[in-house]
């Protein structure tokens, strides 16, 4: 079977109508088994790749093509998706914890001549801070160097250059970190990249999956300081730096209960609301002159579980703490695909906002933009905290 006429368009519009449908019951739809070793990663989420290739043959023939005719191995559409620019991993990925203290063992740092350099580990503590006190995920260039290299300076290897620009560039080559808001390639963590950082004012921190694991599971902050101090700090992480970084216990933000629960109960939220799907509830309208689709209270209930009444935009500017006088989150829950249009009423595509970011998602001149970084962010938050009940059961 001749796959090379389908474009990178035929399976994005393959992958939208996965998203609608879920993962699940969009290979039931066409006939496909879960991919046995190929995998497509985009945007955050992963895709059966001959399911998605399968479906996308359509733009071609008019019809998807049956599981039976054609190889779903690597020479056929692991080749043709590497070819029009997606990205095939052979396995999911490790459970949060696990990836996360794989990425940390695997941290590449420079050589000095007082040990291995600290700025790394540093960020890093700092932005695990960020988390646990559960402050906006991505912070611009301009406030991240001023708090940086006060604790570079303090804290970094003696003879160091407190240069915050260093760190956040060699992160940004690493599952743990994302770095948004710029053009063109990011440079390299050496040489002069400070007026590239000053012209392009990016923002940054922790990559969604890691910032949720931080921010859900004090057992992962404490796994994580216990690394980076047994390879970066002589066997402890100063506890005057933890403290700076808001990370010594009584700093943190607790859990209102245990984290555990709160899993468990998202888990089988979800569960409801997949149920609801396979039983096709989610296709009926609601009995309005222009039969709108319902809306699960369920998946609601789920998305607000997820924020801790925080709003979930990692940008938000506004006031993401502040409440009513009840005591209640200002939150507005949001499909990122619109509803009306039968996007999917699932949490994996639904976020908890604060009213002006959900102003700027439906009208604002950025909200393209912003609606790709809320759909990966939804899809990251929706994974980490459905994986951490699963990794602990």
């Amino acid at each position: 079977m001749d796959l090379s006429p389908i474009t990178r368009e035929a399976v994005l519009d393959a992958i939208a109508e996965c998203d609608r449908l879920g993962r699940n019951r969009f290979r039931e739809e066409y006939g496909f088994d879960p991919a046995r070793q190929y995998l497509l990663h985009y945007n955050g989420a992963y895709y059966d790749s001959k399911a998605i290739v399968g479906v996308a043959y359509r733009s071609v023939a008019g019809r998807p093509l049956k599981a039976g005719e054609f190889s779903g191995g690597r020479q056929t559409v692991g080749r043709l998706l590497t070819r029009l620019g997606f990205e095939v991993i052979t396995d999911e990925p490790l459970p949060p914890l696990q990836r996360l203290m794989a990425q940390l063992k695997g941290l590449r740092v420079a050589s000095t001549a007082d040990g291995p350099a600290r700025h790394q580990p540093i960020t890093l503590l700092w932005a695990l801070g960020r988390a646990a006190r559960h402050d906006p995920r991505l912070v611009a260039w301009s406030e991240a160097h001023t708090e940086l290299r006060g604790l570079l300076r303090e804290y970094g290897q003696p003879r160091s250059r407190p240069r915050p620009e260093f760190p956040i560039l060699a992160l940004a080559h690493t599952d743990l970190w994302e770095l948004r808001g710029h053009t063109g390639a990011i440079p390299a963590a050496h040489g002069e990249p400070l007026g590239w950082m000053d012209e392009h004012n990016p923002h940054s921190g922790l990559s969604p999956w890691a910032y949720e694991l931080a921010a859900s599971s004090e057992e992962a902050r404490g796994e994580a300081i216990a690394e980076l101090g047994q390879r970066f700090f002589d066997g402890a992480v100063p506890q005057a730096l933890l403290r700076d970084v808001g990370l010594l216990t009584e700093t943190a933000d607790p859990p209102s209960r245990h984290e555990h629960d709160d899993f468990a109960a998202y888990q089988r939220l979800c569960r409801n609301v997949e149920a609801a799907e396979a039983r096709g509830d989610h296709d009926r309208t609601s009995r309005t002159s222009d039969e709108r689709p319902v809306r699960s209270a369920t998946a609601v209930k789920a998305v607000l579980l997820r924020s801790r009444g925080r709003c979930e935009n990692p940008l938000c500017a506004g006031q993401p703490a502040d409440v009513t006088d009840r005591g209640e989150p200002i939150l507005e829950v949001d499909h990122v695909e619109d509803r009306a249009k039968w996007g999917r009423d699932h949490p994996s595509q639904m976020i908890a906002l604060c009213p002006n970011c959900h102003a700027i998602k439906t009208r604002g001149q950025t909200r393209e933009r912003l609606r790709e970084l809320l759909l990966t962010e939804a899809r990251s938050r929706h994974t980490t905290w459905y994986d951490l009940n699963t990794s602990q059961d």
